[in-house]
């Protein structure tokens, strides 16, 4: 199957929003199998938004777009396609008592320019948006097909999964494409491609992806047009062997939250963690605490920012801050240590670093990030690393890796 995508917005064009609706639906389609052929952004203007799609639908007969289905005045991609598809447009009265619930439950009035929401080209089918206000809409005529998604990144991510993808493995019947994941972190792409070896010609014809972020690398294996029972077989074998060849730098599959797993390792042994931060500035808190449940293992944690923090209140003894500086071993390991005593608790992760842009030295550039982890009553294990990136994601590798370093200290693996 191929299908192009119209992303439409002027704020896309004009570069004050970037289009990772565009990215998101590369991904996710090419994982059920559909080829997308070209991708258009376009202003919110009626002949453009019309001329993309009609365009599209000649080359394959087939177009998603994203955006344009809001309640205000430039939001013209439903009337511009009914439009171009002769279809008028039609007041749902299921979507409009959806929307009258929704605002009921939000404790507000449902403005009248909403209505406009309600109106969905006749004979389209509704697909409906728990996340939003506008849902979309799957169009078909006479053999094509238009699909309108919500512009806006979650609720579009919601509808792809729930209503898109489905409809679209229902048009290759008895046949799927299926893919799972295996996440690694700690390591290069380059040096898990070493790892992994040249593995393709043995889990043909499944295909392997390489997938890095800064949190790590992700390896999609991915069965394209085989049976169900076929393709789970497949799978489940291949992952087997890529998280062997992964070792100790996988951390799970699909979903996974490094988070989650490291709360589950500590609620195992009934141990409680704490965190001191730094050049983090609480996002290790953060990743902890956005794991539902993770009130019955993390206790909370000291965003040591400046120096007189981590002597006051982490007790780092002043002359270790002298002799070494903030960015070092001594200090990070005192850091972990200080903060478990002050909390009484069983485990402890640390970090310190230099995130940017300014502040590094030849002996410490940019990027420069020491983190610890420490368990009981042993010595804390320190890790140095210099990640690249801009400040925000050498803080987002750096919490990552902090992460990481407690996961693996607790597994009684190594750290290199």
């Amino acid at each position: 199957m191929k299908l192009e995508v119209v992303t439409i917005g002027t704020e896309l064009l004009l570069g004050q929003i970037i289009d990772t609706n565009a990215a998101e639906l590369g991904r996710a389609l090419a994982g059920a199998g559909v080829e997308v052929v070209r991708h258009v952004s376009v202003a919110d203007r009626p002949e453009a938004i019309r001329a993309a799609v009609a365009e599209a639908l000649d080359r394959t007969g087939f177009v998603l777009t994203t955006g344009g289905l809001g309640p205000t005045r430039d939001d013209i991609t439903k009337r511009e396609v009914a439009g171009l598809l002769g279809k008028p447009l039609e007041l749902d009265a299921a979507v409009l008592r959806a929307l009258e619930e929704r605002f009921q439950r939000l404790g507000r009035a449902m403005p009248a320019v909403n209505r406009t929401q309600a109106e969905v080209p006749a004979g389209a089918t509704v697909l409906p948006n728990p996340r939003g206000t506008a849902p979309g809409l799957w169009v078909e005529d006479r053999g094509r097909v238009v699909v309108m998604l919500p512009g806006v990144p979650s609720e579009m991510r919601g509808l792809l999964a729930e209503e898109v993808l489905p409809r679209l493995a229902q048009r290759n019947p008895g046949t799927v494409v299926r893919s799972r994941t295996v996440r690694t972190t700690g390591i290069a792409e380059s040096a898990l491609a070493e790892r992994v070896g040249a593995i393709e010609e043995e889990i043909a014809p499944l295909t392997l992806a390489y997938l890095p972020s800064v949190e790590g690398v992700e390896l999609r294996v991915t069965a394209w047009g085989l049976r169900a029972d076929d393709a789970e077989r497949r799978l489940a074998a291949a992952t087997t062997q890529l998280r062997e060849r992964a070792a100790e730098h996988c951390y799970g599959e699909d979903g996974t939250d490094l988070a989650a797993v490291v709360l589950n390792q500590l609620r195992a042994r009934k141990a409680r963690l704490v965190v001191a931060e730094s050049c983090t500035g609480g996002l290790v808190s953060g990743r902890i605490t956005a794991v539902p449940g993770a009130s019955d293992v993390f206790i909370g944690g000291v965003v040591a920012y400046d120096n007189v923090v981590k002597s006051g209140m982490l007790d780092v003894p002043p002359e270790l801050l002298e002799r070494h500086g903030a960015v070092s071993e001594a200090v990070v390991a005192a850091m972990a240590e200080g903060v478990q005593r002050q909390f009484a608790v069983d485990a402890a992760i640390a970090v310190t670093g230099i995130a940017g842009p300014t502040g590094g030295t030849p002996e410490k550039p940019v990027g420069t990030v020491w983190m610890a982890a420490r368990y009981g009553s042993e010595a804390p294990r320190a890790l140095k690393r210099i990640f690249p990136g801009d400040r925000g994601e050498i803080r987002a590798r750096a919490a990552q890796a902090a992460i990481d370093l407690l996961r693996r200290l607790l597994a009684g693996g190594g750290h290199q």
